[in-house]
């Protein structure tokens, strides 16, 4: 299926990992032109080496943009190399933690790693998008944002911010040609989830080995009717989709790639 990305030019952040690393890659593959962004450079080298195998310009956004300076820097990079016409929110993280850690400092820094930071990035890039009369804008959210469990409570409540604000963002953009959705992905085997699982699965009884302690985990920790976590590539998928030409008619929507994640806990 043709894309219709080529000319276009994306600013994926959170990129230098994961999901991030896999969107940036695919929307290069359909010819779009990328940004990359993250806090590491060298960890971003990597990934930018990669894209460009595709014949693509990419270049580097450097910057925290859970603070204004860096998300000022990062806004910076981003349009020193042209205008941006597709936004994906993808930076974020969290810390794995039961509620009686889960304090009000932690709470605040979820919501500015995870909401405020995509905030701003809507606030620098949208306008233009709106001016040209064409955007995309997908924040990458999370099944925990219907269907939270007990840990990482401000983690949840920060994905439900996400989920939220873009079907806000998409009634302020009706008939702009602009269109704001939400990918919202279950278990992945990002890096963080693999090192965890390899971790506590035996302390857990799910084994030594990873492939079953993803069953094991799949089945009692984060049940889905597929039983295994996810690919990065698959929620890449999705998010190719939302940016695409042939998702025109598609605004203010929440895209899982889950498993049946929320379908099998609820």
């Amino acid at each position: 299926m043709e894309l219709g990305l080529s000319g276009k030019r994306a600013l994926v952040t959170g990129s230098s990992s994961g999901i991030g690393a896999a969107v940036a890659d695919l929307l290069a593959a359909e010819g779009a032109d990328v940004v990359v962004h993250g806090r590491d450079r060298g960890k971003l080298e990597v990934v930018a080496d990669k894209v460009r195998g595709h014949g693509r310009r990419v270049d580097l956004a450097l910057g925290d943009l859970a603070t204004d300076a860096g998300a000022a820097d990062v806004v910076r990079a981003a349009r020193a190399g042209g205008p941006v016409d597709i936004l994906v929110n993808n930076a974020g993280g969290t810390d794995l933690v039961p509620w009686p850690d889960a304090d009000p400092d932690l709470w605040v820094t979820a919501y500015q790693v995870n909401v405020v930071s995509a905030v701003r990035m809507i606030h620098a890039f949208v306008p233009a998008m709106r001016e040209r009369g064409w955007g995309r804008v997908v924040q990458v959210g999370g099944g925990l944002a219907t269907q939270p469990i007990a840990v990482q409570p401000q983690y949840s409540a920060a994905l439900a911010a996400r989920h939220n604000l873009a079907v806000s963002l998409a009634r302020e953009l009706k008939g702009t040609g602009v269109t704001s959705n939400v990918v919202s992905p279950g278990p992945v085997m990002v890096e963080y989830m693999r090192e965890w699982l390899v971790k506590v699965g035996p302390e857990r009884g799910w084994g030594t080995e990873l492939p079953e302690i993803e069953r094991r985990a799949a089945a009692e920790w984060v049940a889905n009717d597929v039983g295994r976590y996810g690919t990065p590539e698959e929620v890449a998928a999705a998010v190719a989709y939302l940016t695409s030409r042939q998702a025109d008619y598609v605004t203010g929507a929440v895209l899982r790639v889950d498993g049946g994640f929320v379908a099998a806990v609820s």
